[in-house]
């Protein structure tokens, strides 16, 4: 019987404080929402469940994870666990108190709002990761990051994983300027429109106009190094390339009135793509299909409220 294939996750756990509001504040404007909800979540645990949900139906994948939580944490491996997510390298620390997460959603638009307090997803450094073995036990085969843990701690990650020669995916949110040389380390970028146009020091503004073109972007991205490089572009589907290959493929059609969240399609849609590249095989990039099949994917989740449990499951998804 052939070994597994394995997707690592090293980022953030949170506990996700969720309201739901008729429509966004505005600055000194108190607001009672209309619904409260806490479930776990953090971008590592949401695309970790992602890779975890959309792979059941493929048991040849195992998804685990690294990050660290408080002592007000353990109910959140737990339910990690549940999603058959592999946790025995998650950080229990006693003493200090796990990351949350403050959501704030427009129940007219699904559109959300999010403010973070990271914990202890702060608590890895680069020494945690200066050796290949560091990396985790079994040897992966695709590594997922986030930017919800300290920059230079990903920095060294990238920096061990490349020379391990393990393929990473990062999904660079929340959004900072990353050195060129990072870049070369980077097999996957995955990043939504706003996280591009910060990457690019460009205005928000510019890569929202219509008929923008994606494919400069992207180019700037493959010269630097990365060899897949996709950007989200919520109902407008997404942008791919690869140094052969690159197009626009449509979001699916959802009518407006069954949005009704949009907190974890971006990790879910991460989560899906880690789970095409580990099927495909080592050097494998993200086509046409498989951009497509992501979206699909993405689409499942924001009929429903909540992150996590708003991840569908492989055998929802045409092409999973």
């Amino acid at each position: 019987m052939a070994s597994s294939k394995i997707i690592r996750v090293i980022g953030s756990i949170n506990k996700d404080l969720v309201y739901y509001v008729s429509h966004m504040p505005a600055a000194g404007e108190t607001l009672t929402a209309n619904k409260f909800e806490q479930n776990p979540g953090g971008k590592g645990a949401n695309q970790a469940v992602a890779a975890s949900r959309l792979s059941s139906n493929a048991p040849d994948i195992e998804v685990h994870m690294i990050g660290a939580v408080g002592g007000d944490g353990k109910d959140m491996i737990d339910g990690l666990k549940v999603q058959k997510v592999g946790t025995t390298e998650i950080r229990l620390l006693d003493q200090q108190s796990s990351g949350n997460a403050m959501i704030i959603v427009e129940e007219t638009t699904g559109e959300n709002r999010i403010v973070l307090s990271p914990g202890t997803n702060h608590s890895f450094t680069p020494a945690h990761f200066t050796r290949a073995e560091n990396l985790g036990s079994p040897w992966p085969d695709l590594i997922v990051l986030q930017l919800e843990i300290p920059l230079d701690t990903v920095m060294q990650i990238l920096k061990t994983a490349k020379a391990a020669s393990v393929d990473v995916l990062l999904n660079p949110a929340p959004a900072v300027k990353l050195e060129d040389d990072a870049y070369q380390s980077i097999t996957h970028l995955i990043l939504n429109e706003t996280e591009a146009a910060i990457l690019t020091n460009r205005d928000l503004s510019e890569v929202e106009a219509e008929g923008f073109n994606w494919k400069a972007v992207a180019d700037e991205f493959l010269a630097k190094g990365v060899k897949n490089v996709v950007i989200t572009l919520g109902s407008k589907g997404a942008y791919f390339a690869t140094s052969s290959t690159s197009g626009l493929v449509p979001a699916e059609k959802i009518p407006k009135e069954k949005v009704v969240d949009t907190t974890a399609a971006g990790d879910t849609f991460v989560g899906a793509a880690a789970v095409k590249l580990v099927r495909k095989g080592k050097g494998a990039l993200l086509e046409q299909d498989d951009v497509l099949t992501c979206c699909r994917a993405a689409g499942k989740t924001v009929q429903k409220y909540g992150a996590i449990p708003s991840i569908p499951f492989g055998n929802e998804v045409d092409g999973m």
